[in-house]
């Protein structure tokens, strides 16, 4: 207890520090540009309307999900909720496989504290995701006017989305220092994870014998699962996802941790 309020300054000097960090990302990734942020938005709405043309127009794919009406609008909130944090994962893990590789003035300086690179990466892509939550709440409200109450039980399954999205941060930015080609890989995973988990299609399309398997071995299925449970259908229908995902999320950030912290001191040598 004491070494923890010893080091409360400390810890203190590197939340202003990773919050100066992210200011400067979306600075720059912004810079000049009449949207801001928002362009973020546009390009997520844009996915939105071509997946729900395709899906839900052209091929007909219906939800199937009780209590929730049949249409294109609906098909498109619907799909929203998913893409929602799988976007965000998207964004974090791209960008956080090069965030070493890209800084080798801060990794050369002794005194920087090097674990808060990874994470610079995964807070401006939740910052980002943002404006696109208020966005589907507004849209769920337009379709059904009203709210649904578990709405306000969100924060329970951000937290274990930002456990397991940061793990895979400090994983891929740990390993990309000395395996260069990883980011490509990661690029082609990602191409075939997008399409293995149930995002632009219902869950009722997957034959049931792989259904469950897609939930305990897909944290992300899971996570779109429940943000559509608590956004659109308004009810917790994957209770023994959520509780197997807040235990693979911690185990995820575990290895992550400390396969960064393991390979960390050898970083100024390859750079």
């Amino acid at each position: 207890m004491l070494s923890r309020l010893t080091n409360l300054p400390a810890q203190r000097k590197n939340a202003e520090l990773l919050r100066s960090l992210v200011i400067r990302d979306l600075e720059a990734k912004y810079s000049g540009s009449l949207l801001g942020t928002f362009w973020s938005l546009v390009h997520q709405l844009s996915q939105i309307a071509i997946y729900t043309y395709v899906f839900s127009v052209i091929l007909q794919v219906k939800l199937n999900i009780s209590n929730v009406p049949e249409s294109n609008f609906t098909f498109g909130t619907w799909l929203y909720a998913g893409l929602l944090p799988w976007n965000t994962l998207v964004a974090s893990i791209t960008q956080s496989s090069l965030v070493v590789l890209n800084q080798p003035n801060l990794v050369k300086k002794v005194v920087f504290p090097l674990g808060l690179l990874p994470l610079v990466p995964v807070a401006t892509a939740f910052i980002e995701s943002l404006p696109g939550v208020l966005l589907l709440l507004a849209l769920d409200f337009l379709g059904d006017q009203s709210l649904p109450l578990t709405l306000f039980l969100l924060p329970f399954i951000w937290l274990p989305q930002l456990l397991f999205t940061t793990g895979l941060a400090y994983l891929l930015a740990g390993l990309t220092v000395f395996i260069r080609d990883l980011p490509q890989v990661v690029l082609i995973a990602i191409n075939l994870w997008f399409y293995l988990t149930p995002l632009v299609y219902p869950v009722s399309v997957i034959p049931n014998v792989w259904r469950d398997w897609v939930f305990w071995l897909n944290p992300v299925a899971a996570i779109a699962e429940i943000y559509r449970d608590l956004l659109i259908v308004g009810s917790v229908n994957h209770l023994s996802q959520w509780i197997f995902l807040g235990g693979i999320s911690v185990i995820i950030f575990g290895i992550g941790w400390k396969t960064y912290r393991v390979l960390r001191p050898s970083f100024s040598d390859v750079l």
